[in-house]
């Protein structure tokens, strides 16, 4: 947000702006009905923000800014009645992603109209845009807009997704590995790990089972090229320096 020319920046944010429109008129009424819970959800989660700034960036406050979204659900029925789980939750679950796409959608143009703001307020300012001081005061802005308007938040989950599903595929290709005889190491990687024994490293005490397999038949490639090269040397020095 400091690099990037300011024209190129309301250019772009007018682009956003003009799609989110596009998509606001096409989406149905009844749909956008939904967005005042994510609304009262983010302006309970600014007051916890709040405390987090106050506290010295105390981890408590940041992460009671995510319960508090799960928390809105159930007092969903006072915002917007009974419409919230009529006839049921599973119905509305729709509605509920399509709105909180749009209202995450929302706050990300907001936000991005906020730091435009500010780089307007820092060219105007008397240190100059280009000072430390303004790039500095720059980049506290985007820290605390990237807090209020949950980017942070959201990394936050996705990193913690990205971490179970690691999770639970090492464990699956582990269990595939066990039960399986190593289907996943010999299809995915190679037959030399396959073929090596639960509890056994690989080329602990052996050599591979390339070259094992290959001195079964004579055919040490890793000793012949060696040999090959030495042969010529070899040869000379048995000559002797006179050739003879």
């Amino acid at each position: 947000w400091t690099e990037p020319p300011l024209f190129m920046l309301i250019i772009r944010w007018a682009i956003k702006a003009s799609t989110a429109m596009f998509v606001l008129i096409v989406i149905p009424t009844e749909v956008l009905d939904f967005l005042p819970i994510f609304l009262v959800a983010l302006s309970c989660s600014w007051v916890v923000v709040l405390g987090y700034f106050l506290a010295g960036l105390n981890n408590v406050f940041l992460v009671l800014s995510f319960v508090v979204w799960p928390a809105a659900i159930p007092f969903a029925r006072f915002i917007i009645g009974n419409r919230w789980n009529h006839p049921n939750c599973l119905t509305r679950a729709p509605e509920y992603v399509i709105s909180m796409c749009v209202f995450f959608s929302l706050i990300a143009l907001t936000k991005e109209l906020v730091l435009i703001t500010c780089r307007v307020i820092q060219c105007f300012a008397p240190c100059g845009p280009q000072s430390r001081g303004g790039v500095g005061r720059m980049h506290e802005c985007v820290r605390i807009c990237f807090v209020y308007f949950l980017v942070h938040q959201v990394q936050f989950i996705q990193a913690y997704v990205v971490l179970l599903a690691n999770l639970v595929t090492a464990c699956a290709l582990a269990v595939i590995d066990k039960v399986f005889c190593n289907a996943h190491t010999w299809f995915l990687l190679n037959s030399e790990l396959a073929r090596t024994k639960h509890g056994e490293r690989y080329m602990e005490k052996n050599s591979t089972f390339f070259e094992m397999d290959s001195l079964g038949y004579n055919l040490d490639m890793w000793g012949s090229d060696s040999e090959s090269e030495g042969s010529p040397r070899d040869a000379q020095g048995s000559q002797g320096p006179w050739g003879a």
